[in-house]
């Protein structure tokens, strides 16, 4: 495994450069089940030597354990890297399934506040909405997350799971460096609206679950079977049962491309997304999650992977077959906005 350098891309207009894949922290304090500490954070540090400079997080993963768990971190590397945090979201404990949407200014400012203290930084980089409120007008919660940008607390604005025209409104406001969707091989709706919207403003996309939460990879086949109670993913209809078989079987098309480039089946799925910022024209920097110093080095290499134009035909058909759907309850995504 080479230790290479990635490549870098802009994060927004007139916004620093960052590492061209970021690194999605969720699952090193939440949502995948146990988590050996030492190990993810050793990860976090061979993800900055390989050039990884975008760490995300949220106040929701884990209640805010995922940002008190990232913070001596940040502490040790402040000005190597770029911090990306969200607010909106609150998902409670005895009720994973449910998740509780506020996007009122009074809410954005307690948020912020306590996201500046479990990370012990006095500016947070990259501030997101997590989801979209659609009781209150995009542009009102913009306009309390452009004061923070104007009060210091907030550097530059994101948005998350939001359609084309919430982009544009959004960006009449103040400029929205990035927009963070789902964007991988099995899920591609972003592609009709939010893309062009991105590209036509010079917002970078940052996609997140890349690798389909890591079925992409083939480490696991059925959530419900495969993977510990806590996780998640067994509440995911797209991961098991009849909807897992399904999708396993779409793995073999990216198979037979990895096999062509002496590559792992999740690094073909990275390179496609990668590849996604020369189709589409716009910076794109996906956030792929792992708490593993393999993983990553597996992850940052599949930058320096370049699919064909045939390549893409033959993967072209996948996510038109895939079946389920991303959450049980897609109403707080912007899948049905658009």
């Amino acid at each position: 495994m080479t230790d290479s350098r990635i490549a870098k891309a802009p994060l927004g207009t007139g916004g620093p450069e960052v590492g061209v894949q970021g690194l999605g922290c969720m699952g090193m304090s939440f949502a995948y089940g146990p988590t050996d500490a030492e190990e993810a954070r050793a990860t976090l540090e061979r993800a900055l030597e390989l050039g990884v400079t975008h760490y995300d997080t949220a106040d929701a993963y884990g209640q805010g354990e995922n940002e008190r768990f990232l913070a001596p971190f940040f502490a040790a590397h402040r000005d190597e890297v770029v911090i990306a945090t969200k607010f909106a979201m609150t998902i409670p404990p005895d009720e994973p399934t449910k998740r509780i949407i506020r996007n009122d200014g009074p809410y954005i400012r307690q948020a912020v506040e306590a996201s500046l203290k479990r990370l012990d930084v006095d500016v947070i980089d990259l501030y997101y909405m997590h989801r979209r409120d659609v009781n209150v007008p995009i542009e009102e919660t913009v306009g309390v997350m452009a004061e923070l940008v104007r009060e210091g607390k907030v550097k530059q604005l994101g948005l998350s799971e939001v359609t084309g025209g919430e982009l544009r409104a959004a960006q009449s406001v103040h400029p929205i460096a990035a927009v963070q969707s789902e964007w991988s091989l099995f899920s591609r709706d972003i592609e009709a609206g939010v893309v062009p919207a991105a590209r036509e403003l010079g917002v970078t996309l940052v996609p997140y679950s890349p690798l389909g939460r890591g079925f992409l990879t083939g480490s696991f086949a059925d959530a419900a079977k495969d993977l510990t109670a806590g996780d998640f993913r067994r509440q995911q209809p797209r991961y098991t049962g009849d909807n897992a078989a399904v999708n396993a079987g779409l793995l073999e098309t990216i198979r037979t491309v990895a096999e062509a480039h002496d590559a792992s089946l999740g690094q073909i799925a990275l390179a496609w997304v990668h590849r996604q910022a020369d189709v589409h024209g716009l910076p794109v920097v996906p956030i792929p999650g792992t708490r593993r110093r393999t993983r990553v080095e597996e992850n940052t290499a599949a930058t320096r992977i370049a699919l064909t134009d045939s390549d893409l035909a033959v993967l072209e058909p996948i996510a038109e077959k895939v079946a389920g759907t991303r959450y049980p309850d897609m109403t707080f995504t912007s899948a049905g906005r658009e």
